[in-house]
């Protein structure tokens, strides 16, 4: 009851979505929202694991606001609304002239976001490289998938400018070697995407170390253990106020990132925007509720490796945006990148978990089964 009730909203709105495509539309526009939706799904898959690391941080206020309002933003905000203002941005055109245009004349609006690409590869690939890069380069991340890789990289993060130096020499590389006529394009989005990441990213931290959920009003369901929501460690207070404000913006910025390959790419399979939108947004929902699925249930705390993986599928992501502005690269192998990333990750989770397990009776150790050694500086690592 408690998984149905987490997906309740998906699962509705999947069917009155998919209903009314069909009323509307018939048979087939119904089988294009449903693919679009299944498609929206596998390329998002590692969001849902990124977002659940940050929601996890957050009191139940604002887990609430990431499923309600920022369900309409990322339905309605990303999958309708971003990609007609990308297109006035890009094509210098009024919002209402790219409304008509979508609505009137398809091929030319899916035409000028083609156009676009550029642009948007490089705002969101660079978006998504830095979180890769803060991953890897975050001196104080105590559990390791890779050693052999991720130690070195741990050790090199004690430097603070190290990954924005990264950043900027892959978006040189990246517009001399893969822009080709869009060199400019490319350089201008991917500037602009590394200061969205670096102003939304420093101000969330910056309330946070001012003190978390400093509005008193917002934190109120703060329990005396300091959990104040389902899926966080015990006594770890959760952000509320200010710093939960600049996390949901950081979550938006992060779905809006994730969004743009499948925005691109539903134009492959329909030019109408509004079954776009439709089959986007019932995938988007399902996103949505798997990030809360994982938080509540804790399952990035008992697969410990989740994490990792999610984070290795954003960096490969950011690889195929930087290749996509010159080469087309097809949504399939996108979404077998990232599933195929998650996947290796969890089953590397559940040896670690049943090799604990097994070491815990083979000691004679009592007490419940723990899935890693959560003493101080512990580094956890897996042999696989």
């Amino acid at each position: 009851m408690h998984t149905l009730r987490i997906f309740g909203w998906s699962l509705t709105v999947t069917v009155v979505g998919v209903a009314l495509a069909g009323v509307i539309g018939g048979p087939q526009t119904a089988a294009l929202v449903a693919i679009l939706a299944v498609l929206e799904i596998s390329l998002s898959f590692d969001n849902a694991v990124i977002n659940a690391t940050i929601l996890r941080r957050m009191n139940d206020f604002w887990q609430k606001i990431f499923l309600t309002v920022g369900v309409l933003i990322a339905v309605f905000g990303m999958r309708l609304l971003f990609p007609i203002v990308i297109v006035a941005v890009t094509a210098h055109l009024g919002p209402l002239e790219v409304f008509d245009l979508a609505l009137n004349n398809p091929d030319e609006y899916a035409a000028r976001l083609g156009d676009a690409h550029p642009s948007i590869a490089a705002f969101g690939g660079i978006f998504l490289f830095m979180i890769f890069l803060d991953f890897m380069f975050d001196p104080e991340r105590d559990i390791q998938w890779l050693r052999w890789l991720e130690e070195p990289l741990r050790k090199a993060g004690r430097l603070d400018v190290l990954s924005v130096v990264v950043a900027l020499v892959a978006l040189l590389v990246v517009a001399e070697v893969f822009a080709d006529h869009a060199t400019q394009q490319v350089l201008t989005a991917g500037v602009a995407g590394l200061a969205t990441y670096l102003g939304v990213r420093g101000l969330g931290e910056f309330f946070e170390a001012r003190g978390v959920g400093e509005d008193p009003d917002e934190d109120e369901d703060e329990d005396e253990a300091g959990t104040g929501s389902a899926g966080a460690p015990n006594g770890v207070v959760l952000a509320g106020g200010k710093a939960a404000f600049f996390l949901f913006l950081y979550l938006e910025v992060l779905d809006a990132s994730f969004s743009f390959d499948g925005v691109v790419g539903a134009f492959a399979i329909t030019q109408e925007i509004f079954i776009i939108a439709a089959g986007l947004g019932i995938g988007a929902m399902y996103i949505r509720s798997l990030t809360v699925y994982l938080v509540r249930k804790g399952t990035l705390q008992e697969y410990v490796y989740l994490e990792h993986g999610a984070h290795y599928a954003i960096g490969a992501l950011a690889v195929i945006l930087a290749v996509s502005i010159e080469t087309e690269v097809p949504e399939i192998i996108t979404g077998l990148v990232g599933v195929g990333f998650i996947a290796i990750a969890l089953a590397s989770s559940v040896r670690n978990r049943n090799r604990n397990r097994d070491r815990q009776r083979a000691s004679g150790a009592g007490g419940p089964d723990s899935d890693q050694d959560e003493r101080p500086g512990k580094v956890v690592t897996a042999r696989s």
